[in-house]
């Protein structure tokens, strides 16, 4: 949740607009009822696969596109979109020059050595990668995260260079106008409420998407590139494994938004991981050929911004707080938060739900007449009250929907209002509770408490002759379940221990 999203994101013009809220408790209680997460590449998994297919021998890069097919110019053109919809793009230079090796040794080995490639590490914790026409390859930060050693992450971009190659983006586009995605692309990046970005999402599998038939004969190329770069051909395989525990992490979340994620826009179906595995066998036996890279890997990525940007506030454990905006604010026991870019969101027991965010005051004087100016569905009027949180001037007040209640609070700092909507099943004695909570909790940082604020980042450390599963992960910042991501992160298996001198990654400041 960015600053600049955070207070414009009601803003029409000069005049705040007044329809955000009803249309979040709607999303809330769909969210709730059970709404699907994004199906991806899901529906196209009863596709016949041909096994025999050959990269193409004519692989196309910017310039030629752009001389022979003008539609195909869309990597060039969305490239600055598909950045800003990521969080821009993630800047470390020690982080570039390790994908930066990794790329060049598979460029090296692939069907056309002198194919140009643009690679942007996105600032996105999501588990993501993708390619576009002309070379345009994008891993974000969080897959960085999640791997453990280069020959992880030369699988993903060898997978992505694979389609690139074989022209696939170019066919794909053959079935979809550019123009048509592109004008959609630019009015859902400028979209900022949840079914905005719902859209985006939509759009960005579009654009990512690619058939079974390509995803296989891409995995094909990828794994044969990861053996003639020397890396280990079984990487493929194995990051799978990883990506879909890391999904199983994070699915105990039910707000969690998948949707952007590399499992979405890439079929994980089982036959796929055992297709990789076929395909690395033929080059060796498992764990006796090829190189992991997990040294200079582990030193590339030691220090890896993790989670949230600092830029959109922090989560730590059941407290949001946010530097830049000088507030913070506690949830019950119990309940998980997702930080959302245009809102925080948590849910917790007895599907109950929280929104927060914030808009620009305007020319508003009075929050009773802000409550009540007609963008709160269901409100209440007669509950409408002025109120002080921690001596902020406040106003609350009740709404109902459907099946369920809301609570309603507005709080002003300056020229900003902050937005809390609880929402309960109806009749649940939980949203007297738990907005109570949310009120009582929120107040303005100290400048000592905004200097302290640090961003979580991925720190690589070495056991002692000491050191358990349990000291290792108790090291573990920012997550309530230090165990299960510790396991996740460091793809331990179920019995693993600890050996002194290992190296392992842990999340803290």
């Amino acid at each position: 949740m960015t600053k600049p999203k955070l207070l414009t994101m009601m803003r029409e013009g000069t005049t705040p607009r007044r329809a955000g809220t009803a249309r979040a408790a709607r999303h809330l209680a769909l969210l709730l009822a059970g709404a699907t997460a994004l199906s991806g590449c899901q529906s196209i998994l009863d596709q016949a696969y041909q096994p025999n297919v050959a990269p193409s021998d004519n692989p196309q890069i910017v310039d030629e596109v752009q001389k022979n097919d003008p539609r195909a110019q869309m990597g060039a053109r969305e490239h600055p979109r598909i950045v800003a919809s990521y969080g821009g793009e993630y800047h470390d230079a020690k982080t570039e020059k390790l994908v930066a090796r990794i790329a060049g040794a598979l460029t090296a080995v692939s069907e056309n050595p002198s194919q140009s490639y643009r690679i942007t590490i996105l600032n996105s914790p999501a588990i993501n990668a993708f390619a576009l026409p002309g070379g345009y390859l994008y891993v974000t930060r969080g897959l960085l995260a999640l791997a453990n050693d280069a020959s992880e992450v030369a699988a993903v971009l060898s997978h992505e260079m694979a389609h690139v190659t074989a022209n696939h983006g170019i066919e794909r586009q053959k079935r979809e106008e550019a123009e048509v995605i592109a004008s959609r692309v630019v009015a859902e990046v400028l979209s900022s409420d949840l079914a905005g970005k719902q859209a985006l999402a939509r759009g960005k599998l579009r654009l990512a998407a690619f058939s079974r038939q390509q995803e296989l004969q891409a995995d094909v190329i990828g794994v044969r590139m990861l053996g003639e770069a020397g890396y280990d051909p079984y990487a493929a395989p194995r990051f799978l494994d990883s990506m879909a525990a890391y999904a199983r992490f994070s699915s105990v979340d039910p707000d969690s938004d998948q949707s952007l994620d590399f499992l979405s826009s890439h079929p994980n179906a089982p036959q796929r991981v055992d297709l990789a595995r076929r395909h690395a066998r033929a080059q060796g036996m498992e764990g006796t050929v090829g190189d992991r890279g997990r040294d200079y890997y582990l030193a590339g990525i030691d220090g890896l911004l993790f989670g949230d940007s600092p830029e959109e506030g922090f989560v730590r454990g059941q407290t949001f707080l946010h530097g830049s905006l000088g507030i913070r604010f506690e949830v019950p026991k119990d309940f998980q938060i997702d930080n959302k870019v245009d809102a925080v969101l948590a849910t917790g027991p007895g599907e109950t739900a929280i929104r927060f965010d914030g808009v620009d005051a305007g020319d508003t004087t009075s929050l009773t007449n802000y409550l009540t100016s007609g963008w709160v569905a269901g409100l209440k009027p007669e509950s409408v009250r002025m109120a002080s949180v921690n001596g902020l001037p406040a106003a609350t007040a009740r709404a109902s929907a459907e099946r369920w209640d809301f609570d309603v609070t507005v709080i002003r700092i300056d020229d900003q209002i902050f937005r809390f909507l609880t929402a309960v099943p109806k009749g649940s004695p939980a949203l007297e509770t738990v907005s109570t909570v949310l009120k009582s909790s929120f107040r303005k940082m100290k400048p000592q408490e905004i200097a302290s604020l640090k961003p979580l980042r991925v720190r690589v450390v070495t056991a002692g002759p000491q050191d358990t599963l349990a000291t290792m992960a108790a090291r573990m910042m920012g997550t309530n379940r230090k165990l299960d991501l510790f396991r996740v992160i460091n793809a331990l298996p179920a019995g693993a221990a600890v050996s002194p001198g290992q190296r392992f990654k842990i999340v803290s400041e």
